[in-house]
């Protein structure tokens, strides 16, 4: 039985911030999740993706995000158990919970933070007759490692911002890439828009719309691609080496959608007017997992929730205690391991 004081279902960013905010009330985490690393998202399907509304980097990696998070957070020496998804919870009749994993795993602690993001996950895939044949032959869902598409032909399908972001960066990567989109207008941000058609006019993108792929074709691997105009249906061979469909994923909560909490358009409804506690006392829910009225789902937006979350978690573990909150700038950050990171002194000076 592992136990902690504040046991974080989601190792994203927002569930690894939660354990700095935590340490600074010397509250112990442990985090769950299903992916073999942490970091979510950021980790798993665009580490190598910018990002650029994270408050003090005007521009940051996903995958560098997760590696600060993780440097902030090692002197309150978290626990982490991944590769198993949190399968049951049960109350006791103390209050606290005992999660259990889908590999048998128990985690006791008396707040439960859950910190899924969307939840588990899957690629939209197109409905194509061959795809799977592809599927790591030259067919892949996310971009992981751009590197492996220097020099190579790329096509990519959708019309989302992960679609657009990614033909601009391949553009100076690839030796050819390729957008097909079935509309003519797009659903991503208006600057990667022009940015597209920007690229398209210098010869660095080839964009084919209103089209869609048709046919996948070649022996082993993927050699060249069908795409169809959806007006004409005239269509026309494209040589690739990769082809990227991003039409986005299909967020599950999976098995936290059994464990008696209010869920709502495959959220779970919190308090927003002061924690972030679920229906169940003890339970809360941050980052994209959650939803209230309001709500934007934005990482800068999960910090914020897991920084009350604490605070709220600290008085149910700690009722009797009264918490006078100090900043860092002031009482400095001190571990669990005696490492301490000392606030700069006051300098007085006199007026002459």
């Amino acid at each position: 039985m592992i136990k902690t004081d504040i046991l974080i279902i989601g190792a994203g960013p927002t569930g690894l911030f939660a354990v700095f905010e935590a340490g600074l009330l010397q509250l112990k985490c442990h985090l769950i999740d299903a992916l073999p690393q942490p970091g979510g998202q950021c980790s798993e399907i665009y580490p190598k993706k910018p990002i650029y509304d994270i408050p003090g980097y005007p521009e940051v990696l996903a995958g560098e995000l997760i590696d600060n998070l993780m440097e902030q957070i090692k002197p309150f020496q978290p626990g982490f158990t991944l590769g198993e998804r949190a399968e049951t919870i049960d109350k006791l009749d103390d209050g606290t919970f005992v999660v259990t994993t889908n590999k048998g795993t128990k985690h006791h602690a008396p707040v439960v933070a859950i910190a899924g993001g969307l939840g588990s996950f899957e690629p939209r895939k197109p409905i194509l007759d061959n795809l799977a044949k592809y599927e790591d032959n030259g067919v892949a869902y996310m971009i992981k490692e751009p590197e492996m598409y220097r020099g190579k032909k790329v096509l990519i399908a959708g019309g989302g911002d992960s679609a657009l972001d990614w033909s601009i960066f391949l553009a100076d990567i690839a030796d050819e890439v390729t957008l097909v989109h079935r509309r003519n207008e797009f659903r991503g941000a208006l600057d990667s828009v022009e940015k597209v058609q920007h690229l398209k006019n210098q010869g660095k993108i080839n964009l084919m719309t209103p089209s869609e792929v048709a046919g996948l074709h070649g022996k082993k691997t993927l050699e060249k691609v069908t795409v169809q105009n959806v007006d004409t249906l005239e269509e026309t061979e494209v040589a690739v080496d990769h082809f990227i469909p991003l039409f986005g994923l299909s967020p599950k909560l999976g098995p936290i959608a059994d464990w008696g909490l209010e869920i709502e358009k495959n959220a779970i409804k919190v308090d927003n007017s002061y924690d972030y506690q679920t229906n169940i006392p003890g339970i809360y829910a941050i980052g994209d997992v959650n939803t209230y009225r309001g709500k934007l789902k934005l990482i800068l937006c999960g910090f914020h929730e897991a920084t009350l979350m604490c605070q709220s978690a600290y008085q149910r573990i700690y009722p009797d205690k009264k918490y006078v909150m100090k900043y860092t700038t002031v009482g400095g950050v001190t571990g669990f391991d005696g490492s301490k990171k000392e606030a700069p002194k006051a300098v007085v000076k006199s007026i002459d």
